[in-house]
């Protein structure tokens, strides 16, 4: 694999804070698509807050029918829409979705992991299952935004899943939403530290744009 910025940022060793690497087939496509680095920081602060929210579920073992892997991958590479719309990158909109998941089937990635571009701000739709909502839950989470549409739609499908009552499953998923939240800030400063354009890191002492 071609060494670069992208691939850097997306796979290499980080403490403050901790950090999971990208999976490899995701940081391969933002290389491939030279995506910004403020992005691939934000898509692997989602990605690492996906996979605390995947422990935490494999620890309480409800049958949810989710494949880890998929919402990983979702996690990692649910914006990479914005390549195209970089403005998204600073202010809100919704082009990057559909064009995200069609840059990643024209990439050949299977339909069913190109979803989730399209589906992390769509958590109302109709057929949105569990592996949709855990990328939607984790793309608030990372910033400690809590919406309780969302968490009570997933709140809902862990009752189902265990049999427990639900308000047994909210208090148990929001002591989760607490603990990762509170971790937000240095999620917040390690995206910007990275700038939105180029392929650079920001130097020292600068102050962040908005």
């Amino acid at each position: 694999m071609t060494t670069s910025r992208v691939l850097s940022i997306a796979l290499q060793e980080n403490d403050r804070p901790p950090l999971r690497p990208l999976p490899v087939e995701a940081a391969q496509l933002l290389h491939d698509v030279d995506a910004p680095p403020r992005l691939v920081a934000h898509l692997r602060a989602v990605h690492d807050v996906a996979g605390q929210l995947l422990e935490w579920i494999a620890a309480r073992k409800p049958d949810l029918g989710i494949d880890p892997q998929a919402v990983l991958f979702g996690a990692a590479t649910h914006d990479i829409g914005k390549t195209l719309h970089p403005a998204e990158l600073s202010v809100p909109g919704a082009q990057h979705e559909e064009a995200g998941r069609e840059l990643l089937l024209a990439r050949g990635v299977d339909p069913a992991r190109a979803r989730f571009a399209g589906t992390h701000a769509a958590w109302t739709a109709e057929g949105a299952g569990m592996e949709d909502l855990l990328v939607s839950l984790a793309d608030k989470i990372w910033k400690n935004k809590r919406i309780p549409e969302l968490e009570d739609l997933v709140v809902a499908r862990l009752a189902s899943a265990s049999g427990r009552p639900v308000w047994e499953e909210f208090l148990d998923l929001d002591g989760v939403l607490t603990r990762i939240g509170d971790q937000a800030d240095e999620r917040l400063a390690f995206q910007m530290s990275y700038p939105a354009a180029g392929n650079g890191r920001r130097p020292p002492g600068l102050p962040v744009d908005h």
